[in-house]
């Protein structure tokens, strides 16, 4: 889903210091600078926590953080980067999907879930990535195997007064490769020449499979199939408790697995078979050690819309299940045991970053208890025009930058001018004044409209270098802009 940053580990990461912390969150996220202090000093006291000694770094907890701030400032943004940053796992949730218990719909428990699913995946692509070549390895010898099936075993010689068993002799046949890598067979004597001729055939193949011209030949592969339906199909996503789930997990465990033979050609069958042998290699066990341990020490997770659960106590009707989601949070953020598929899982150090733009309600709507579970409080700003310029031009993965990329697929050249640029952003904060105030959002929307006519022309244009300059994209969309009615359902 996202564009992630250079693979760290949690040992590399702790290594940052918070101002390192900080002008890494500068390459993707335009100011919000007491945001990134916040954070990065939250990191950092992760790695301090670490060279306590156990009885001490056991009683030191995380300071979870709330950020408030209007919509599109970056919020999110700043958590998903840190968190990739630091290489832990993490999940963003949004409050207003959780009910309280005993209505229908997501539990709060099942945030501690995900974050649990995103830890094994971490750790087990982790594993994966540093037994790749074995498994490649592997997987080619198998593919050899289907290709150029190995000679059948020998049947034990027989009595000299008895005769020779014309089976034995039928079962001994060779192997013969054209150079387009048809495989035609015929009786063979068993000897160090025949031995050595296999090799050579095999060898033949190996090359003719590196060369990727068996791309397209069939085989017949052995699968394991699903002997059980989905566990979507009995809802286990959003309406099942964790109870639920772990029951039928064992009950999906104990079912046989079903094999089914297919035909394929090379391309799947390699990577069917890269994925059986990655799966023989990675040690579960192993994996769901490390991945709870990431989740209990290193685990991050992003409670956004936390103002959608924020009213005025005391009233009757919808409030009352927000009061109740608040309090059903509580324990997850103070620190209590889930169960999970994987087994039990602390959350005394996960770290919570919970954001909302509290335009209706006010953080002092939340319940006492759980405001005093987010004791940093950082406040972050509207954007500007000056902003969107910079966001235009300064991160890595800056929107025109993404743009112009696109282009270059279709062997274009996509420029953007200085004044076409300042004036992209003028526009944008003119919309979000007279419009919802959406932030940098509202550059995607601007953006899409100005390049629509010239991505869809693209691949049948002779014209393969554009250039947006202030009077181009002016009159590409002032109509609009000046148009109410265009402008509130287009921009």
């Amino acid at each position: 889903m996202p564009i992630y940053l250079p693979e760290t580990t949690p040992s590399a990461a702790g290594a940052l210091t918070p101002r390192e912390i900080v002008a890494e969150l500068d390459r993707y996220v335009v100011g919000q600078r007491k945001a990134k202090r916040a954070v990065a000093i939250a990191l950092r006291n992760r790695v301090r926590r670490q060279k306590l000694a156990p009885e001490m770094a056991e009683e030191v907890a995380p300071k979870n953080i709330l950020m408030i701030g209007p919509t599109g400032v970056g919020k999110t943004e700043i958590a998903r980067r840190l968190a990739r940053l630091a290489h832990s796992p993490f999940v963003k949730v949004e409050a207003s999907k959780f009910t309280e218990v005993g209505y229908v719909g997501r539990d709060v428990e099942s945030m501690v879930r995900d974050l649990v699913d995103a830890a094994i995946n971490m750790v087990r692509g982790e594993r994966e990535d540093d037994v790749y070549g074995e498994a490649e390895r592997r997987a080619e010898e198998r593919l050899l195997d289907l290709l150029f099936p190995p000679p059948p075993p020998q049947l034990p010689a027989a009595p000299a007064q008895s005769a020779p068993a014309p089976a034995a002799d039928a079962a001994k046949t060779l192997f013969l490769v054209s150079p387009q890598g048809e495989v035609t067979a015929k009786p063979e004597v068993d000897d160090d020449r025949t031995r050595e001729r296999r090799e050579r055939t095999r060898e033949k193949l190996r090359n003719l499979l590196k060369e990727g011209k068996l791309e397209e030949r069939d085989v017949e592969l052995e699968v394991t199939q699903e002997s059980f339906p989905p566990m979507d199909m009995f809802g286990a996503g959003e309406g099942m408790q964790g109870t639920d789930v772990n029951f039928m997990d064992m009950i999906k465990e104990l079912l046989p697995k079903r094999k089914k033979r297919r035909t394929v050609h090379v391309h799947e069958a390699r990577r069917l078979l890269i994925d059986e042998e990655l799966r023989k290699l990675v040690d579960q066990d192993d994996v769901i050690n490390e991945a709870l341990d990431r989740v209990e020490n290193h685990g991050m997770i992003f409670i956004d819309e936390i103002d959608k659960i924020a009213g005025e106590r005391g009233t009757v009707g919808p409030d009352v299940s927000r009061e109740g989601v608040q309090r059903d949070l509580l324990p997850i953020v103070e620190g209590s045991t889930v169960q999970t598929r994987y087994g039990l899982v602390r959350t005394d150090h996960v770290l919570f970053i919970a954001a909302g733009a509290f335009h209706v309600s006010k953080p002092s709507d939340l319940i006492p208890e759980l405001q005093g579970r987010f004791p940093i409080r950082v406040e972050l700003t509207s954007l500007g025009e000056e902003d969107f310029v910079r966001i235009m031009t300064e991160p890595e993965n800056a929107l025109t930058k993404q743009y112009a990329a696109l282009c270059a697929a279709e062997g274009a050249q996509l420029e953007f001018t200085a004044d076409g640029i300042a004036e992209v952003a003028r526009i944008a904060q003119v919309l979000n004044e007279r419009l919802e105030n959406i932030g940098a959002r509202r550059l995607h929307t601007v953006l899409t409209t100005l390049l629509e006519d010239t991505l869809y022309d693209l691949p049948d244009v002779s014209e393969k270098r554009v250039v947006f300059d202030r009077p181009r994209v002016k009159e590409r969309l002032d109509k609009i802009v000046e148009d109410e009615d265009l402008r509130r359902y287009i921009l």
